[in-house]
Protein backbone atom coordinates (compact mmCIF):
# COMPACT_ATOMS: atom_id res chain seq x y z
CA UNK A 1 0.00 0.00 0.00
CA UNK A 2 0.88 3.63 -0.34
CA UNK A 3 1.61 5.92 2.57
CA UNK A 4 -0.44 9.09 3.02
CA UNK A 5 2.64 11.09 1.98
CA UNK A 6 2.94 9.12 -1.29
CA UNK A 7 -0.77 9.54 -2.02
CA UNK A 8 -0.65 13.30 -1.43
CA UNK A 9 2.50 13.66 -3.54
CA UNK A 10 0.90 11.73 -6.42
CA UNK A 11 -2.30 13.80 -6.12
CA UNK A 12 -0.23 17.01 -6.30
CA UNK A 13 1.63 15.69 -9.35
CA UNK A 14 -1.62 14.78 -11.13
CA UNK A 15 -3.42 18.04 -10.31
CA UNK A 16 -0.47 19.92 -11.81
CA UNK A 17 -0.48 17.66 -14.88
CA UNK A 18 -4.22 18.11 -15.46
CA UNK A 19 -4.29 21.83 -14.57
CA UNK A 20 -6.83 21.15 -11.84
CA UNK A 21 -6.82 23.30 -8.69
CA UNK A 22 -6.09 21.00 -5.70
CA UNK A 23 -9.13 22.40 -3.84
CA UNK A 24 -11.38 20.68 -6.40
CA UNK A 25 -10.39 17.30 -4.95
CA UNK A 26 -12.37 18.08 -1.79
CA UNK A 27 -15.61 18.52 -3.76
CA UNK A 28 -18.30 16.00 -4.61
CA UNK A 29 -18.75 15.03 -8.29
CA UNK A 30 -22.07 16.92 -8.53
CA UNK A 31 -20.21 20.10 -7.57
CA UNK A 32 -17.76 19.82 -10.48
CA UNK A 33 -18.08 21.11 -14.03
CA UNK A 34 -17.95 18.64 -16.91
CA UNK A 35 -14.34 19.57 -17.66
CA UNK A 36 -13.35 19.15 -14.02
CA UNK A 37 -15.02 15.72 -13.90
CA UNK A 38 -13.05 14.64 -16.96
CA UNK A 39 -9.79 15.81 -15.39
CA UNK A 40 -10.57 13.93 -12.16
CA UNK A 41 -11.39 10.81 -14.19
CA UNK A 42 -8.03 11.12 -15.98
CA UNK A 43 -6.26 11.55 -12.64
CA UNK A 44 -7.91 8.39 -11.34
CA UNK A 45 -6.81 6.51 -14.44
CA UNK A 46 -3.23 7.73 -14.09
CA UNK A 47 -2.92 7.31 -10.33
CA UNK A 48 -1.13 3.96 -10.43
CA UNK A 49 0.96 4.95 -13.49
CA UNK A 50 -0.34 2.28 -15.91
CA UNK A 51 1.46 1.52 -19.17
CA UNK A 52 -1.75 2.06 -21.15
CA UNK A 53 -5.06 3.91 -20.74
CA UNK A 54 -8.47 3.13 -22.23
CA UNK A 55 -10.77 6.16 -22.47
CA UNK A 56 -14.34 5.47 -23.64
CA UNK A 57 -15.96 8.60 -25.11
CA UNK A 58 -14.05 10.80 -22.65
CA UNK A 59 -15.30 14.10 -24.07
CA UNK A 60 -18.69 13.16 -25.47
CA UNK A 61 -20.84 14.99 -22.91
CA UNK A 62 -18.99 18.31 -22.99
CA UNK A 63 -19.92 21.55 -24.73
CA UNK A 64 -17.83 22.36 -27.84
CA UNK A 65 -15.66 25.02 -26.17
CA UNK A 66 -14.67 22.87 -23.19
CA UNK A 67 -14.33 19.85 -25.49
CA UNK A 68 -11.78 21.59 -27.74
CA UNK A 69 -9.84 22.93 -24.75
CA UNK A 70 -9.66 19.47 -23.22
CA UNK A 71 -8.69 17.89 -26.55
CA UNK A 72 -5.67 20.19 -26.66
CA UNK A 73 -4.80 19.54 -23.01
CA UNK A 74 -5.23 15.78 -23.28
CA UNK A 75 -3.09 15.56 -26.40
CA UNK A 76 -0.31 17.49 -24.65
CA UNK A 77 -0.62 15.23 -21.59
CA UNK A 78 -0.56 12.06 -23.70
CA UNK A 79 2.51 13.30 -25.60
CA UNK A 80 4.28 14.20 -22.35
CA UNK A 81 3.53 10.87 -20.68
CA UNK A 82 4.53 8.73 -23.65
CA UNK A 83 1.88 6.13 -22.81
CA UNK A 84 -0.30 4.05 -25.06
CA UNK A 85 -3.76 5.62 -24.99
CA UNK A 86 -6.80 4.03 -26.62
CA UNK A 87 -9.61 6.53 -27.14
CA UNK A 88 -13.00 5.10 -28.09
CA UNK A 89 -15.00 7.75 -29.94
CA UNK A 90 -17.59 8.12 -32.68
CA UNK A 91 -16.11 11.51 -33.59
CA UNK A 92 -13.71 11.05 -36.49
CA UNK A 93 -12.22 14.55 -36.11
CA UNK A 94 -11.46 13.80 -32.46
CA UNK A 95 -9.95 10.44 -33.38
CA UNK A 96 -7.76 12.07 -36.03
CA UNK A 97 -6.70 14.78 -33.55
CA UNK A 98 -5.52 12.27 -30.95
CA UNK A 99 -4.40 9.25 -32.92
CA UNK A 100 -1.37 8.16 -34.82
CA UNK A 101 -3.41 5.08 -35.73
CA UNK A 102 -7.17 4.64 -36.17
CA UNK A 103 -9.12 1.41 -36.01
CA UNK A 104 -12.60 1.66 -37.52
CA UNK A 105 -15.10 -0.95 -36.34
CA UNK A 106 -18.47 -1.96 -37.71
CA UNK A 107 -20.57 -4.35 -35.68
CA UNK A 108 -17.55 -5.21 -33.54
CA UNK A 109 -15.40 -6.15 -36.54
CA UNK A 110 -12.36 -4.19 -37.72
CA UNK A 111 -13.06 -2.79 -41.19
CA UNK A 112 -9.89 -0.71 -41.53
CA UNK A 113 -6.80 0.06 -39.49
CA UNK A 114 -4.30 2.79 -40.31
CA UNK A 115 -3.59 6.49 -40.20
CA UNK A 116 -6.37 9.02 -40.78
CA UNK A 117 -4.83 9.77 -44.16
CA UNK A 118 -4.96 6.08 -45.12
CA UNK A 119 -8.63 5.83 -44.17
CA UNK A 120 -9.45 9.08 -45.99
CA UNK A 121 -7.36 8.50 -49.13
CA UNK A 122 -7.59 4.71 -49.45
CA UNK A 123 -10.83 3.49 -47.84
CA UNK A 124 -11.00 -0.30 -47.63
CA UNK A 125 -14.75 -0.35 -48.30
CA UNK A 126 -17.75 1.78 -49.17
CA UNK A 127 -18.59 1.91 -45.45
CA UNK A 128 -15.19 3.43 -44.61
CA UNK A 129 -15.54 6.00 -47.40
CA UNK A 130 -19.04 6.93 -46.21
CA UNK A 131 -17.94 7.12 -42.56
CA UNK A 132 -15.01 9.40 -43.37
CA UNK A 133 -17.17 11.64 -45.58
CA UNK A 134 -20.06 11.88 -43.08
CA UNK A 135 -19.31 15.24 -41.48
CA UNK A 136 -22.20 17.56 -40.85
CA UNK A 137 -21.46 21.18 -41.54
CA UNK A 138 -23.28 24.07 -39.91
CA UNK A 139 -26.13 25.38 -42.08
CA UNK A 140 -25.99 28.86 -43.56
CA UNK A 141 -29.28 29.65 -41.78
CA UNK A 142 -31.44 27.99 -39.17
CA UNK A 143 -34.80 26.62 -40.29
Amino acid sequence: GWSKTQILARADELTALTHLPPAVLARYPAELSGGQRQRVALMRGLLLDPDALLLDEPLGALDPIVRHELQDELRAIFDRLGKTVIVVTHDLAEAAWFASRLVLLRGGTVVQDGSFEELRDHPASAFVAEFVAARRRLPERAR
